[in-house]
């Protein structure tokens, strides 16, 4: 019986986690057609993170009704929610949704699956990581970052042909039209895929602000919330000053107001929730393990709903990200399993570890 229940566990956080990437991958798809279709990506990150900021209000008010322990205690969680918003919210959010409109989703995934081999070079860079060459965990983050960065160097310099379909043009046209499919209409490859390298850049340091901020104060939720406001209100800022367009505010009851709604109960509510709970009973490699499932998701989806700038280059190099990102993985998994033994035959064990597997919470 107990086995059942087990078993029950892992396919329930299987299949939980598989989801969460179908609809990361799905709610891309549809913030590409939107801003192919003419949404502007800051006014996208601002709505958003706007309406997350009002389903996460009850924190913020939980937060200040309690009992604090100091002003100045305030004041420090503040100031790091602040720097979290700017960096998390402003600036890599922004990067990554401009990087989209001008590529496509399946850059987006090969793109992001950068952030565990941008974090160890920072570490290294640093100098929060040794540099151990006799040992196996090491060799393997290096050979997993060249993997990936050779990934990344294919994706943004050779797309290779169009993945094409053959049912008639007019069936195409009439599906594109009716279905929240992606096409876009304005492509720069070389340009989406530099500041959807700089987007992982700029989350590899805000994981690294994070998990200091939530070892100093360990309430997520509170953290979060926080972030979301002031990246919200500097992305609105920045939006207004980038944005002049008035009409380009305007939101009317259509798609575009739809994948709006679902992007903020997504990313704020449903998304973090799941993470958290098989986190919880997984452990912290649980999550980012499924993270480059996203490209297979990304790859069928434009196969099967005729997303014309998917190309056979650019799937090849997403799917070499991917294979660096597990090798890194695996690296960290090792790692760690070697400071667990130490831990208990009494050896030291580093205080700081670079957060290199943290979850991003961009598209």
């Amino acid at each position: 019986m107990e086995m059942r229940r087990v078993m029950a566990g892992e396919e329930l956080s299987c299949f939980l986690m598989v989801l969460m990437e179908g609809c990361t991958i799905g709610l891309t798809i549809m913030a590409s057609t939107i801003m192919s279709r003419g949404m502007s990506p800051y006014v996208f990150v601002v709505y958003t993170n706007a309406l997350s900021s009002i389903f996460l209000l009850p924190h913020v008010f939980t937060f200040f009704t309690s009992k604090r322990d100091s002003w100045q205690s305030m004041t420090s969680l503040l100031t790091r929610c602040f720097i979290l918003g700017l960096i998390g919210v402003t600036i890599a959010q922004n990067l990554a949704y401009v990087g989209l409109s001008y590529s496509s989703p399946i850059l987006v995934c090969g793109m992001g699956n950068l952030i565990p081999s941008v974090s160890f070079i920072i570490s290294v860079i640093s100098r929060k990581a040794k540099i151990e060459w006799r040992s196996s965990s090491f060799k393997a983050k290096v050979a997993g970052t060249l993997i990936s960065i050779i990934g990344a160097l294919s994706i943004t310099l050779y797309k290779g042909p169009v993945i094409k379909y053959s049912p008639s043009r007019q069936l195409q046209l009439h599906l594109s039209r009716t279905l929240f499919l992606f096409s876009s209409s304005h492509e720069n490859w070389i340009l989406g895929a530099i500041l959807l390298a700089a987007a992982s850049f700029t989350i590899s340091i805000w994981n690294i602000i994070q998990v200091k901020t939530l070892q100093a104060y360990p309430e997520p939720m509170t953290i979060v919330s926080f972030y979301i406001l002031f990246g919200t209100i500097l992305s609105a800022a920045l939006s207004v000053y980038v944005e002049r367009d008035i009409s380009a505010w305007v939101l009317k009851p259509n798609m575009e107001l739809l994948v709006i709604i679902l992007t903020a109960v997504f990313s704020s509510t449903i998304r973090s929730r799941v993470q958290k709970w098989c986190m919880r009973g997984k452990g912290p490699f649980y999550v980012p393990m499924f993270k480059p499932m996203g490209i297979p998701i990304a790859t069928m989806c434009g196969c099967l709903f005729f997303a014309y700038t998917f190309h056979y280059g650019s799937i090849m190099g997403a799917f070499v990200v991917g294979l660096g990102t597990y090798m890194v993985m695996w690296g960290q998994i090792t790692e760690d399993d070697v400071y667990k033994d130490n831990d208990n035959a009494g050896l030291r064990v580093p205080d700081e570890k670079i957060p290199l597997l943290q979850e991003d919470s961009q598209v």
